[in-house]
């Protein structure tokens, strides 16, 4: 014999969420084709993915990958990723770079090659060579090395002009 309680019934029948969609997906927007859903976060401008090495931590070897890095602890080896690279105030980098992107306001010790944009900020150190399509100085900022900024990669004949910025 069921014994049939209708209060408990009504309370499980009102969901507070919608349970067609996972909690961490925003319901689609009204005049949307749910199915261009799967490359909407690169279209809206989310950024990629990124890693980070946090303040208290030194670490040894070397860094490979598509994302963005951000370094605010101490890291002595060489990164190479097709994504950007960030090393923050009080952070310290000893190694080679490349990167689409270096933005340093810690220190750098080692040379870029091949980004695209490099932005030495206030109170950012760079020793070690540069050599990147555009090349950003703030003031407060030093470097100890050569720069090579604006080249065609293709000729090295200085036929496209280069950009570099000074505040």
């Amino acid at each position: 014999m069921a014994i049939f309680d209708q209060k408990t019934a009504a309370k499980k029948d009102t969901a507070p969420f919608n349970s067609d969609l996972p909690p961490f997906q925003a319901p689609p927007a009204a005049g949307t084709d749910p199915g261009s859903q799967a490359s909407a976060p690169r279209a809206q401008g989310i950024p990629a993915k990124e890693s980070l090495i946090a303040g208290d931590l030194t670490i040894e070897g070397k860094i490979e990958g598509a994302g963005n890095v951000r370094i605010a602890g101490k890291f002595k080896g060489d990164v190479n990723v097709q994504g950007d690279l960030t090393i923050e105030a009080g952070a310290k980098l000893t190694g080679g770079v490349r990167a689409k992107r270096v933005v340093i306001a810690g220190e750098l010790e080692g040379n870029i090659e091949g980004a695209a944009m490099v932005e030495l900020q206030q109170g950012g150190v760079l020793v070690g060579d540069v050599k990147a399509g555009s090349l950003t100085v703030a003031s407060g900022a030093r470097m100890r090395g050569q720069a090579d900024f604006g080249w065609d990669d293709k000729d090295n004949k200085g036929n496209k002009a280069g950009s570099y910025t000074a505040s």
